[in-house]
Order: structure tokens, then sequence, then C-alpha cells
């Protein structure tokens, strides 16, 4: 049986996958803007040169690591959403998605971190765009989800729904800023059943006249 490949024997795909892990994992650690390529070569035990073979620039590699946080972050919320959607309860799928944003922030801590530094940047540069980009797919999933609560009475009739999904956005980015300056991210999975509690209230219909609230 073959040895498991070291961090110095890793394939191109590997080695840039193995990139994007190290700098989400000292982003849980450390401010994002205090890590440079030293530090990421030294935690994975390569050489700058090795790094350099990959990715051109720490620019470049900031620009993987949100690629790989766009992918898994829609793909999570997209799975979360499907069963619900799949029996028309849309507000139920919402409720997934929220609860598994939180959830992915949760397990990836240093994700906030670094998504919140790249918005802050004032130049604009390829992982802000990214990042930009992120939002902008968020929220269109929000604004369909939403349209369709209210095309099945779900939500209410009078919503404003451009601003309901950034409430639900705001809302989770709240959880998440509160979580980083407790210094504890896992209390997200404790606090997020409560907001989204409230967020619901905000954003439902009102239920017919007669019917249990």
């Amino acid at each position: 049986m073959s040895p498991e490949p070291t961090a110095k024997y890793l394939s191109a795909d590997a080695r840039r996958a193995a990139t994007v892990d190290a700098v989400l994992q000292l982003a849980a650690q450390q401010h994002p803007s205090d890590i440079s390529t030293t530090t990421i070569a030294r935690h994975m035990g390569v050489t700058q040169g090795a790094l350099f073979k990959h990715f051109p620039s720490k620019e470049a590699i900031l620009e993987a690591v949100m690629a790989w946080v766009a992918e898994r972050l829609l793909a999570r919320i997209d799975d979360a959403a499907a069963p619900a959607l799949a029996q028309g309860q849309p507000l139920a799928a919402l409720e997934a998605v929220f609860l598994a944003h939180t959830g992915f922030v949760a397990a990836h801590p240093g994700v906030p971190r670094l998504l919140f530094g790249e918005l802050q940047r004032a130049e604009m540069t390829a992982p802000k765009r990214a990042v930009q980009a992120l939002l902008r797919h968020y929220q269109q999933r929000l604004l369909h989800w939403l349209q369709q609560g209210q095309a099945q009475g779900q939500v209410a009739p009078d919503l404003d729904l451009q601003a309901a999904a950034l409430l639900f956005v705001g809302t989770v980015q709240g959880l998440v800023m509160q979580s980083l300056l407790a210094g504890d991210v896992q209390q997200l999975r404790a606090q997020a059943p409560a907001a989204w509690a409230l967020y619901r209230r905000a954003i439902a219909a009102a239920p017919a006249h007669g019917a249990q609230p």
C-alpha cells in the first residue's frame, strides 16, 4: 500500500485545494491581513517558491479561496432548500437556508473573517469582486424563494422583497459578527433558531381569519 502524499508531493489540484484549506485555517486563528504568503507556505510545510508555482500572488490565492467559499456555500443552501421547495413550502426552505448558512460559518470560522476583510478594502480587487458576486447570487436565490412564498400565500403580499432579502443576509451577518466579537463562532448554532423566528414573523403572511396562527 503506497504512503499518503505529503504536503511536498501533491498534485497541482491537490496543492491548490490544500492552499485554500490552509488559508481558511489561518483566518480562523488570526486577522486575514496578517496572513502572508510566507505564513501560508510555513503552515503548509512548503517553500514560497512551491506555492508560487500554483498561484502567482497572494491575491490569486484569496480569489481561489473566495471561489471555494462561493461554490460550497451556494451548494449548501441549494441542498438545504430543495426538500421544502419540492413540497411547496418556500418559507420552510428559507428557514432551512438560514440554519444551513449559520451552520456553514460555524463549521468554517475563517470564512466570515475573510469575507468581511475583503469587503472592507477600498480598492476593487478580484477577491472583492468574487465576494460581491457571491452576495448577488445569494440574494437572487432569496428573491426567487420569497416570490414563491408570496405566490403561495406564505409570505406577506405587500412585503418589500428586496428589503426582505437584504434583511435575511443582514440578520445572518449580524449573528456572525456577534459571535466573532464574543470569540465563539459556535454560538451561532444556538442563536440562529430564535433569530429566524423573529425574521419569519416579520415576513410571514397573516393567518387566514379563523385559522390557527
